[in-house]
């Protein structure tokens, strides 16, 4: 067993429906096998427990592993393509550089790149845009397993719009995403996603296909976009002219469902948020990348007054990085922004979105999200260079929710010392 020390900060109660922040100042976890067995005070714990290992994570802040509910593997080395509204940037930019993903060892190099950028910005969990190629898929996969990361994933597909060497059949998709599922989903950490682009690309009998695929795959996931730009909404009511709204693409191939995380939904109507609360859908907030491609901001109190279940995603590369704390605090900015129409964003909203939202949204709540106990230990330890900015701040501090709202503020993937995964060290430690 380990005894980990520190400043725990943490939200096992959802701050949106009044929970509120919970904070363990000079706290201590003791860990058995990855699981948080016991907490307190650490001189408690430590006088209870005087022969365990110790591991010193004070002059910080210990938060939950990041979830991002939403990030592109294929698009770590065109972050920042900045100066296009979301349909051209997708042409200009985007795809050729997903095109490159059919050699598999230009794959391999960027789902290194991937997965450093993901784990040295304090994300541990990740529901994943995967790639159009069923070998890129498999070195994500394999290069997740090998780190731990809890990665949620797979084939991309699309049949019709985008450019031709990114297209699939309806056979194809099935076969080649139910072989992928059938070799990875459940094994570690892993689990499977069935990943429509967005119904912009993909006929609706490829949409169908997708849901036989979902329905297959006991536990697997859905993931999609929705709803991001005014013009793709209009170009998606265009093609489906029979659909009431956009949600409708989807939902008429019972696709929004317990297990469904739709990424964006900036134009969501009332009537989609009321399919989405019933089915259970989740919506993926992607601060920076709205802005960035102009896409509009977020709705944040609608979602919540019709109890659509919202988590945080980086949408990396329309995202301008990998940190989630810079996700939430542009979500602040863009809610205030929108003043009475916004929602006024504390740092324990702030937190809950980018952890026990995040987790709960991939079903993974029971397992990660807090530091409750029984939880595996997934931690982000976040320790700025003495005399940073961040650093005189969190000491300055009045209580642990300011500090935070300071970490949120100022922090960055520099300041993270250590990333733990079910308590295994998988970022740098120092």
């Amino acid at each position: 067993m380990t005894i980990f020390l520190g400043t725990f900060l943490d939200t096992p109660h959802d701050p949106f429906a009044g929970g509120e922040l919970r904070a363990e100042t000079e706290g201590a976890l003791l860990v058995r096998d990855g699981v948080i067995v016991e907490r307190g005070a650490a001189q408690q714990l430590r006088a209870d427990h005087p022969e365990e290992e110790t591991v010193d994570l004070s002059g910080g802040l210990v938060l939950p592993g990041f979830v991002d509910t939403h990030v592109h593997f294929p698009q770590v080395r065109m972050i920042g393509a900045l100066g296009m509204p979301l349909l051209d940037w997708l042409e200009h930019s985007t795809l050729p550089e997903e095109a490159r993903l059919a050699d598999p060892t230009y794959a391999e190099g960027v789902a290194t790149d991937f997965l450093h950028g993901l784990v040295s910005a304090g994300t541990t969990s990740a529901l994943v845009f995967g790639a159009h190629y069923p070998d890129a898929v498999d070195v994500l996969f394999t290069q997740a397993s090998q780190i731990g990361v809890r990665i949620t994933s797979g084939l991309v597909v699309s049949d019709r719009i985008l450019r031709p060497d990114l297209l699939t059949s309806v056979e194809s998709a099935y076969d080649e995403g139910l072989a992928l599922a059938q070799r990875w989903h459940g094994v570690g950490r892993n689990r499977y996603a069935v990943t429509p682009r967005f119904s912009l690309s993909c006929s609706d009998g490829l949409l169908e296909s997708c849901a036989a695929l979902l329905d297959a795959v006991e536990g697997s996931w859905f993931t999609t976009h929705i709803n991001e730009n005014a013009a793709e909404v209009t170009a998606v009511r265009d093609l489906f002219d029979d659909c009431d709204h956009y949600l409708s693409s989807y939902h008429r191939h019972g696709l929004v469902r317990p297990g469904s995380v739709y990424a964006h939904n900036v134009h969501a109507t009332g009537p989609e948020l009321e399919i989405m609360a019933e089915r259970q859908a989740w919506a993926a907030h992607c601060p920076t990348s709205n802005a960035a491609l102009g896409s509009g901001m977020f709705p944040l109190k609608e979602h919540l007054a019709h109890g659509v279940g919202v988590a945080m995603g980086s949408d990396v590369g329309g995202g301008t990085g990998f940190s989630l704390l810079k996700e939430g605090l542009q979500a602040y900015f863009l809610q205030q922004l929108l003043a009475d129409r916004g929602y006024a964003l504390g740092p324990a909203h702030l937190l809950h979105l980018v952890t026990a939202a995040g987790a709960a949204a991939l079903g993974l709540a029971d397992q990660v999200g807090d530091f409750s106990l029984g939880k595996q230990f997934d931690a982000v330890w976040l320790c700025p260079a003495p005399g940073s900015p961040l650093d005189v701040g969190i000491a300055n501090a009045d209580g642990p929710a300011h500090a935070l709202a300071k970490t949120f503020t100022m922090g960055t993937p520099a300041d993270v010392a250590g990333v733990f995964i079910a308590g295994v060290p998988v970022g740098t430690m120092r």
